[in-house]
């Protein structure tokens, strides 16, 4: 079963994605990870990101994996864990960058439907495109969307928890940013999939949200039995 989940930035996509996962015990796939990898090596290179060649170039030959249970997903680049490391503001903003040039979308999305499909029972894959262009296909589609207040409220939160430094101002100029790069890019801009399954999660907690979809995980596995 694939299952794919999308939509912008901080409405949730990650902590239910490995929820869902760990839930039905598929395969976990954070692709904006896989983008954030690509950020790194061409930051450790010393490569400016308008020099679009030279990073695609990167992408192309960087070697990327995703290994582990959702809970505890790890992200190798080049056989190196760079799990921790790609998490920091610096890292986030060079993806989203990142992925902005085409080629290198291109490059991750063939990369993602190998991944995809090469597990044996399944997965779970959330990012910006996967329900539009990775898995038109997949079994079931996701769009979880939240206002950009609350987003910026939960991200702030989150970066709080874990001593990032920043304030909900900043946070919620970052999201609006994220949101215009992510609609306007020519090549897989966010959009939502005409048979994905909306849900906003503006006022709903974690677990009302998760039974949504576990809901229609449920109906969908009737559909096609």
């Amino acid at each position: 079963m694939i299952i794919a989940i999308d939509g912008p930035s901080g409405a949730g996509k990650s902590t239910l994605g490995k929820m869902l996962a760990k839930a039905l015990d598929l395969l976990y796939l954070d692709t904006g990870a896989m983008y954030r990898a690509v950020a790194m090596a061409v930051i450790r290179k010393g490569v400016a990101f308008d020099e679009k060649q030279k990073v695609v170039e990167i992408a192309e030959k960087s070697k990327i994996e995703l290994i582990g249970e959702p809970d505890s997903l790890k992200i190798l680049l080049d056989g190196k864990d760079v799990t921790a490391e790609i998490r920091t503001l610096e890292v986030a903003q060079s993806a989203s960058v990142v992925s902005t040039i085409s080629e290198v979308r291109r490059i991750m999305v063939e990369h993602q439907r190998t991944l995809g499909r090469n597990a044996p029972k399944g997965c779970v894959l959330e990012g910006r495109d996967i329900g539009s262009v990775v898995f038109p296909h997949a079994d079931l589609k996701f769009f979880l969307t939240a206002k950009p207040e609350a987003r910026a409220r939960r991200r702030f939160e989150e970066d709080k928890a874990k001593g990032r430094q920043s304030t909900y101002e900043q946070t919620l100029t970052e999201i609006n940013e994220r949101d215009e790069r992510d609609v306007s890019r020519q090549d897989s801009p966010l959009t939502i999939a005409q048979d994905a399954v909306v849900i906003d999660t503006s006022e709903l907690d974690l677990r009302e949200v998760f039974e949504q979809m576990l809901g229609a995980v449920s109906k969908a596995k009737g559909e096609t039995a």
